[in-house]
C-alpha cells in the first residue's frame, strides 16, 4: 500500500500503545513519547502518520540501500513463504540460502568463499569473533584469543560484539567488560594530536596497533576487528593507507583481520564489498548485514576465507565442530529477499549511481562549513557526518551534548528531512537510489535547521555564535 492509501491513524492512542514498547537505548527516567510514527515508505522517502513526506536522511538506520517499497523484494518473501516458510539450518539446505552463499562469494574480495548466515549485525559479529576462537582452539593455540579494537567502535549489542564496541557511552550501564579485549586509538583525523599532520597520524595509529600486540603477546593476541569507517561511531573516515598498513602488521603477526562492513558492505561505498576496492585490503572475514536485504527483513552473514576453512578441515578424528549457530540462520524467506535485494542492485544500476553521487554528497556536504556551530563534516561515499561544536577554533563540545542532534533533527523534521542525531552530530546515509535533487534538498533542509537550532540556543543563552 503506498503512503497515499494509508488510512487515518489515532496517533495518541498509537503512541499510548508504544508505552508498551522497551525501545533500543531507552532511557525510563525520561521516556521519549513523542517519536515521530512512520506508516509508508517509497524511494527515498517515508510518510509519518500525520501524512508528511519526509526525505530518508538515514536511510532507515544505514540499510535501506535499495530504497522503500520495493514490491520486487516483497514479491520475492511472499513467494518463498509460500512455497516454504522455514525449515532447520541444521538439517536441511534450501535454495535460497545455497544461492546466496554462492553469489556472496562471488561478489566477496580474495578467497572468502564459506558463508555462515546469522540474524543481525551483532550475532554476526559474535559468530566471527567465535570463529576466531574456535579456529585457534583447533590449531592447538588455546590462549591465541585476544581481542584488539579501537575507540569509538561499534560492532553491535549482544554481549561479545558489545564488548569489543569502544563506545564509552555505550558501557556506562550495563557490563561489557572482557579481560581479552584491548582497545587502541579512534583513527580520526579530527581528533589526532594537536601538531601532528594526517601521514604521521596514520603512522602513530598502525604503530599503536603493532606496539599492542607486543604488549599483549602475539602467541595471544587472536584477531583483530575494524569497521573500514567507524559509522555509529561518527562516520570517522581513517587516514588514506591505515587499513593496509593494519593489515601488513596482523600479518607480520599471524593475527586474524576482520573487516566489520555491517554498514560500509553492499553498496554504501559504491561497492558490494569495500575492503578491497576503496580500502586495498583483502581481510580474512568480512561481517555483513544492514543492506544485504536493505532492511526488510532480519538477515547477516560471515563470509570466512579458504586459508582459515582449510586450517580447520579434515580433523573429523578429533571431532572439531563450530557449534555456532541460529534457529533462523539462513531462513529461506530472508536469503530470497537478499536475492531478489541483489538483483534490484543490478537491474537498476545502484551501485553506479552510489559512486556517481556518493562524491556530491560529500562536495555538498562541505557547502554547510560556514555555519559556526559546524566542527567538522566527513564522510565518503553516501554517508556523510556533521560534528557541532562550541566553536569552530576550540573544538569543544556544547554543553547540551545530547540534546544538540535532536533540536536539528526536530527543526529538519518539520521541513520534511530525517536525521539521525548522535548526540552532537548528524549522521547521513541516505538509500541508494538517491537522485542531485534530492541530495540538494538534503543540504538545503540541513542548513536550515541548523540555522534554526543556533537561532534557539542563541535565545536560551546556551551558545553565541556572533
Amino acid at each position: 500500500m503506498k503512503p497515499s492509501q494509508l488510512g487515518a491513524v489515532d496517533l495518541a492512542a498509537l503512541r499510548k500503545m508504544d508505552t508498551h514498547v522497551v525501545h533500543p537505548w531507552e532511557s525510563f527516567d525520561k521516556p521519549n513519547s513523542s517519536r515521530t510514527v512512520l506508516r509508508g515508505g517509497e524511494g527515498s522517502y517515508v510518510t509519518d502518520a500525520q501524512g508528511n513526506r519526509l526525505l530518508d536522511g538515514p536511510g532507515g538506520m544505514w540499510c535501506v540501500n535499495a530504497g522503500h517499497g520495493r514490491r520486487e523484494i516483497v514479491k520475492a518473501m511472499a513467494d518463498q513463504a509460500g512455497q516454504l516458510s522455514y525449515t532447520s539450518p541444521w538439517s536441511h539446505p534450501t535454495e535460497p540460502s545455497a544461492r546466496l552463499a554462492e553469489r556472496l562469494a562471488a561478489v566477496a574480495p580474495g578467497d572468502l568463499n564459506h558463508v555462515f548466515f546469522a540474524t543481525g549485525g551483532s550475532t554476526a559479529v559474535d559468530s566471527a569473533l567465535r570463529f576466531v576462537m574456535f579456529y585457534n582452539n583447533v590449531l592447538g593455540r588455546p590462549e591465541k584469543k585476544h581481542i584488539i579494537s579501537r575507540y569509538d567502535a561499534y560492532h553491535g549489542s549482544t554481549y561479545l560484539s558489545a564488548a569489543v564496541s569502544g563506545k564509552s557511552r555505550d558501557k556506562n550501564w550495563l557490563d561489557t567488560q572482557l579481560d581479552t579485549v584491548h582497545f587502541i586509538s579512534s583513527p580520526n583525523p579530527y581528533r589526532r594530536p594537536e601538531g601532528m599532520d594526517t601521514d604521521s597520524f596514520c603512522r602513530h595509529l598502525v604503530d599503536e596497533l603493532e606496539a599492542k600486540i607486543l604488549e599483549v603477546g602475539a602467541d595471544k593476541v587472536g584477531v583483530f576487528i575494524a569497521e573500514p569507517i567507524l559509522a555509529s561511531g561518527g562516520v570517522i573516515v581513517p587516514p588514506k593507507g591505515y587499513h593496509a598498513a593494519c593489515l601488513g602488521v596482523c600479518r607480520r603477526h599471524d593475527v586474524i583481520y576482520i573487516s566489520d562492513e555491517v554498514v560500509t558492505g553492499f553498496g554504501r561505498l559504491g561497492h558490494w564489498y569495500a575492503s578491497e576496492p576503496v580500502f586495498d585490503i583483502t581481510p580474512d572475514i568480512i561481517v555483513s548485514a544492514k543492506g544485504l536485504t536493505s532492511g526488510y527483513i532480519p538477515l547477516s552473514a560471515v563470509i570466512i576465507s579458504d586459508r582459515l576453512i582449510q586450517a580447520v578441515g579434515g580433523d573429523s578424528e578429533r571431532g572439531a565442530v563450530f557449534s555456532n549457530g541460529f534457529t533462523y540462520s539462513g531462513h529461506p524467506v530472508s536469503c530470497a529477499a537478499a536475492l531478489a535485494n541483489m538483483d534490484v542492485f543490478e537491474s537498476e544500476g545502484l551501485l553506479e549511481n552510489a559512486r556517481e553521487l556518493g562524491p556530491y554528497l560529500q562536495e555538498q556536504l562541505q557547502t554547510l562549513s560556514d555555519l559556526p556551530i559546524v566542527g567538522d563534516i566527513r564522510g565518503q561515499g553516501l554517508m556523510g557526518c556533521l560534528e557541532c561544536v562550541a566553536s569552530q577554533e576550540s573544538r569543544q563540545p556544547l554543553t547540551l551534548d545530547y540534546e544538540v542532534g535532536s533540536r536539528i533533527d526536530a527543526h529538519c523534521q518539520a521541513l520534511g528531512l530525517l536525521v539521525r542525531p548522535l548526540i552532537n552530530m548528524c549522521v547521513m546515509s541516505p538509500p541508494l537510489c538517491v537522485t542531485r535533487q534530492q541530495i540538494d534538498d538534503l543540504t538545503r533542509i540541513l542548513r536550515e535547521g541548523i540555522v534554526r537550532t543556533m537561532a534557539d540556543l542563541e535565545k536560551e543563552g546556551i551558545a553565541s555564535f556572533g
